[in-house]
Order: C-alpha cells, then sequence, then structure tokens
C-alpha cells in the first residue's frame, strides 16, 4: 500500500496515478470480445456452446442452455431457512427502495393552451447479467432482477455462467427466481451479452442489458451499445473511506478488506484524511485483520498495487480530492457526516457515519448495489428502477392552442427552408 501525505514534494504526481483510467479500458480485451460478439452475431448458438466450453469448461447442448422448471423447484427446496429469511428481508428493502424511484405520468399546459407531458412505460423484454467467478453473486441478483419486476417488465432475462458440470449455484437460483427472473440461462462471459443483444435461436433479443461483470462483459456491453440499450460499465469494486480524527481505524480498515476480498486483483482502496496519525494506526490494522481473512492470498497483492492511505491539508481538500477521485463506494467517517456528504457529488453511494459499513450496501440496504466504478461516477449514477422505464413524450394541442404556435412555427420553418414543416401546421387551421 502507498502513504502519500500533502507535503510530499511528488503528490500531485501520486494523487494524478491514483485516478489513472480503469482497467476495464484494455484494447487487447476489447480485441478479443469484438471477434466473440462477431462469433455471436454470425452462428449464434453455435458460437455459444464453443465459447462456453471453452471458458467455462461446460459441454452443454443448446436445450440445455435453459435452466428448467425442476432445477428451479430443486434450488427453493435446498435453500435453509437462515438464506430464505436473508433473501426476503433484502428483496423487500430493495424492492420498497425501488417503489419510491419509479418515475411517474406527468402533464402540464404550455404557453399555447397544449397539453404537454411524458409517460414512462417498463421495458418489455431486459436482459440482466449475473457473474460468476469465485462466489455466487446472490446479492446483485436481487439488486438487479428486483428493479426489473417493480418496473414492471414483462420478460426478465437472466444469463449467469455454469460450472463445469453444466449447473449454476441453488442459491444463487432461488433468489433470481425469488426476485422475479422469467428465464434463466447457463451463460456466461461476452457471449452471454451478445446472445441478448442479439438474439439466438435459443435466447431471443431483448431490448436492454444490465448488471456488472469482468472486462470482457463490460467490453461487449461497450461494443454493443446502439444495438441494443446498456445500463452502465460497472468494473472492479472500489470503496474511498474520508475521515477526521473521530474516526476508528479498525473500522475503516474493515471496510478496507471487505472490498478487496471480491478477488479480481483490480479493486482499488482508498482512505482520505487530514489526520496524520491515523495513515499508521490504518496501515496496522491492515496488517491485523489481514490475518483473519479466509481470501488472504486474494487481498494481500491488491492492497499492494491499488490501496491509498492519503493525507490531505484538511477536510475541504478531502471533499475536493473525493470528487475527483469518484470513488463507487464513499464512507464518510467524521463528526458530522450529513453535513460534509454534501459536498460530495461523484461518488457512487455515500455511507454515513461509523456503523454505516459498505457491506449493508452490498446486500440489504435497499439501493441497488450495481455502482459506477474507475471514475465513472463524475458522469454516470449507480443501477435504479428507473432505467427498467421507457421515456416518452406526449403532446396533445387542439385547435386554439395550434392557431396561437403558427406564426413561430412559420418563422422556424422559414429560417431551417423546411416549408413543408410550415404547411404541415398551417393546413390544419386552413382545414
Amino acid at each position: 500500500m502507498r502513504l502519500l501525505r500533502y507535503s510530499d514534494p511528488d503528490f500531485a504526481a501520486q494523487i494524478e496515478f491514483c485516478l489513472a483510467a480503469s482497467s476495464l479500458f484494455d484494447p487487447v480485451i476489447e480485441e478479443r470480445t469484438r471477434g466473440i460478439v462477431s462469433a455471436v452475431q454470425e452462428r449464434g448458438d453455435g458460437a455459444l456452446i464453443e465459447f462456453t466450453q471453452r471458458f467455462d469448461g461446460a459441454s452443454l447442448s443448446a436445450d440445455q442452455l435453459p435452466v428448467t422448471t425442476a432445477e428451479l423447484v430443486n434450488a427453493a427446496i435446498a435453500a435453509d431457512e437462515p438464506l430464505r429469511v436473508a433473501i426476503q428481508e433484502a428483496h423487500k428493502n430493495i424492492a420498497a427502495f425501488a417503489r419510491r424511484s419509479l418515475r411517474k405520468p406527468w402533464q402540464m399546459t404550455n404557453s399555447h393552451g397544449a397539453a404537454v407531458g411524458e409517460k414512462f412505460d417498463p421495458f418489455h423484454r431486459v436482459g440482466i447479467y449475473i457473474p460468476g467467478g469465485t462466489a455466487p453473486l446472490v446479492s446483485t441478483a436481487l439488486m438487479t432482477i428486483t428493479l426489473a419486476q417493480v418496473a414492471g417488465c414483462a420478460e426478465i432475462v437472466v444469463c449467469t455462467p455454469a460450472g463445469r458440470d453444466g449447473s449454476v449455484n441453488p442459491a444463487l437460483l432461488h433468489a433470481a427466481n425469488y426476485a422475479g427472473a422469467t428465464e434463466i440461462y447457463r451463460l456466461g462471459g461476452a457471449q452471454a451479452v451478445a446472445a441478448m443483444a442479439l438474439g439466438t435461436p435459443t435466447i431471443p433479443r431483448v431490448q436492454k442489458v444490465f448488471g456488472p461483470g469482468n472486462a470482457y462483459v463490460v467490453a461487449a456491453k461497450r461494443l454493443l451499445f446502439g444495438q441494443v440499450s446498456v445500463d452502465l460499465l460497472p468494473g472492479p469494486s472500489e470503496v474511498l473511506v474520508l475521515a477526521d480524527e473521530s474516526a476508528d481505524p479498525a473500522l475503516i480498515a474493515a471496510d478496507m478488506l471487505a472490498q478487496a476480498e471480491h478477488g479480481s486483483g483490480h479493486e482499488r482502496l482508498w482512505l482520505v484524511t487530514p489526520v496524520a496519525r491515523l495513515l499508521k494506526a490504518v496501515q496496522r490494522e491492515l496488517g491485523r485483520q489481514l490475518g483473519k481473512c479466509s481470501r488472504r492470498a486474494l487481498i494481500e497483492p491488491n492492497l499492494e498495487r491499488n490501496c491509498w492511505l492519503i493525507q490531505v491539508a484538511d477536510l475541504e481538500a478531502g471533499v475536493t480530492l473525493v470528487n475527483r477521485i469518484a470513488p463507487e463506494h464513499c464512507e464518510v467517517m467524521t463528526r458530522q457526516p450529513r453535513k460534509v456528504s454534501e459536498g460530495l457529488t461523484t461518488s457512487g453511494a455515500l455511507f454515513l457515519g461509523p456503523d454505516s459499513p459498505t457491506v449493508l450496501g452490498d446486500y440489504v440496504a435497499g439501493p441497488s448495489h450495481t455502482l459506477p466504478t474507475g471514475g465513472a461516477g463524475r458522469s454516470f449514477a449507480g443501477l435504479t428502477v428507473d432505467q427498467f422505464q421507457r421515456r416518452t413524450s406526449v403532446v396533445e394541442y387542439r385547435r386554439p392552442a395550434l392557431r396561437k404556435a403558427l406564426k413561430s412555427v412559420a418563422k422556424f420553418a422559414s429560417l431551417e427552408g423546411l416549408d413543408a414543416h410550415g404547411r404541415s401546421a398551417q393546413i390544419r387551421v386552413k382545414a
């Protein structure tokens, strides 16, 4: 890990290193992904079968890609009571938060006296990617599928990688089914995104693709944007703790280790504080608590490469730096966390006070944990239920309102040399 102090002569250069581009933007990965997408477009299910064998080690036929009703029933039976309770509790909070966030139709009267407004309809068919990897991301199933369910999407397609034996983790299946998935396919990687976006004989195309994934999944979403709508491009997890002298170093270290254990090797961790002694205290705690982590082998290299403990001149400078970094998760461990948070404008999600660890947002608090990473928070927000809704503007003029608009319409049409535009409005008044 790196200790940086604002008094260091190379502090500005070191900060620029902290702001390095996300690991998602790799030209080699993008070129490989382009080949996968092209193969799916040209060969459909045949390409899916080939890539599933090559990348996941599972030998499947096209008719084995869909998860069966029997598998879902067995997954529900296998779920123990603590798992059922946890899924129900998380789903309840996520759904309640989503319902409050739904966009609702509205209407107003404009200067001509016409009715104008917007209506919001759910996408009919959406695709959701749930990563596989070293852990079954049951929480991600809930944090994405539930939003589609609350929005009212009729067809909710889920793709998630299978194990070498072709099976999908039963806890993940139970969560996806409980949250409202209508179709589940044992399919991972860029090929899954391509299948949902382009369609194959087995997997009809969707209108929009959602969900996090590795660099190949994100590259596929980026390459297919335009042929299909996508949510955002979330990459490896990040956490930044903004702290003052009131913060407990043990809590800071625990939260940083929690994000580092995801295991991609590209997770990024920051502590930003004006308190010099907190840097060393957190460094000691990281070393002490690391020995208790079962995934130490994954965490330790990440701490060496992607962990920064930064002393700034004061809390105001800290807020400025946080907004430059635009972290996925920002924990505010200060004396007045809510007041401090008013100045934080680029973080994916804010966690206020010592008793609000990021893990609550990961699992049960309510907001989706699919969030922008790699500095994308400067331009993008996290996943919200309204992204499952399609916005349509509505315009309704009657004859008196049309008459009021004619003069301005005629002027614009004349300026732009589009006489048929002006005539299309004028003809109605003459009629």
